[in-house]
């Protein structure tokens, strides 16, 4: 989501810079990095946010609205000079994962709320997944629901009205994410269709916090057979995990006599680009996908893009949302 909100914004003029944490080493920076490749986007990482958005404004300028043009859609945005931004001034901040970070204040609060595991046993961590109590919903100011593609119609009902109970005024968006392609992971400037993996025997392994909906989307390409070896979330692969995996690779081989294909997401190819090498001669592919809005009632790309548009027309003009 923070891609696709640096995407839309880099293409209406706006120059975002995306905050992030940068667990397991920016794994999730440095794919940030190579998919807003050309693109006026900024990324910093650390846990300081504030101390690493301050370095990135007194590098690179911040838009002043008193110096911005006007579109006919009403933003406020630097000038253009041959297709490209006259300057490289931050024009809006995406925080990532940041909505218990209460020190910065913002103007648009966006929760992801993912429709396979939603609030797990509604409890507070340690007992539970949660970090705050569910009414925290109640100063969002929009929810995404996200791999809706993979609940059922009644359980995406279901989690409608109960999320209209918290907050009846809120918007609530359905997104998924579309595999696009996958790469060798000796090769990060391939490309192989989808159609490639069709009838072969797969092995998903993957250390990410939603590992069902990977695995999900890999059996909807349509693979003979699927299985699953799934570590951490954030974990850094080691020698004795490609161990693990080459012996799962024996066992599918002599159980289907053909030699299976390792899939592995982004993420887990950025934490560690060298370490599924040492597969060989076995062929590992990253899997590559986009985040997609899945129109629901009036809420749909356009709708979510018009949303973004009109909170930085707001803040951008000086308008008190409030």
């Amino acid at each position: 989501m923070a891609e696709f909100i640096a995407r839309f914004l880099a293409d209406s003029g706006i120059s975002p810079l995306i905050l992030t944490r940068g667990y397991a080493g920016g794994d999730e920076a440095r794919m940030l990095h190579r998919h807003l490749l050309g693109r006026p986007v900024k990324i910093g990482v650390g846990a300081k946010r504030a101390a690493v958005a301050a370095r990135f404004f007194e590098r690179y300028g911040y838009v002043d609205p008193s110096s911005t043009s006007k579109r006919s859609d009403g933003l406020c945005i630097e000038p253009k000079v041959g297709g490209h931004l006259s300057s490289e001034k931050i024009g809006a901040v995406i925080l990532d994962d940041g909505m218990q970070h209460w020190s910065l204040q913002r103007d648009l609060e966006i929760v992801m709320v993912n429709g396979l595991t939603l609030w797990g046993n509604c409890h507070l961590i340690p007992r539970g997944p949660l970090r705050e109590p569910l009414n925290a919903l109640r100063r969002a100011d929009v929810v995404v629901l996200h791999h809706a593609d993979l609940v059922s119609e009644q359980n995406l009902k279901d989690i409608d009205l109960m999320l209209q109970q918290v907050n009846k005024s809120l918007p609530i968006f359905f997104t998924k994410m579309d595999p696009c392609y996958f790469f060798d992971v000796g090769n990060v400037n391939s490309r192989k269709p989808l159609r490639d993996l069709s009838n072969s025997i797969v092995l998903c392994v993957s250390a990410i916090g939603s590992s069902n909906a990977f695995v999900k989307g890999v059996e909807k390409i349509g693979a003979f057979y699927v299985d699953r070896l799934e570590f951490s979330d954030h974990h850094i692969f080691q020698a004795k995990d490609t161990e693990m995996i080459r012996r799962r690779l024996r066992e599918l081989e002599d159980t289907f006599g053909h030699k299976p294909v390792v899939i592995v997401t982004e993420k887990d190819y950025d934490r560690d680009p060298e370490i599924f090498k040492h597969l060989d001669p076995y062929e590992v592919l990253a899997l590559c996908s986009e985040l997609k809005i899945i129109p629901h009632r009036e809420c749909t790309e356009y709708g979510f893009k018009k949303l973004l548009k009109g909170d930085l027309k707001d803040e951008l003009q000086g308008t008190d949302r409030n």
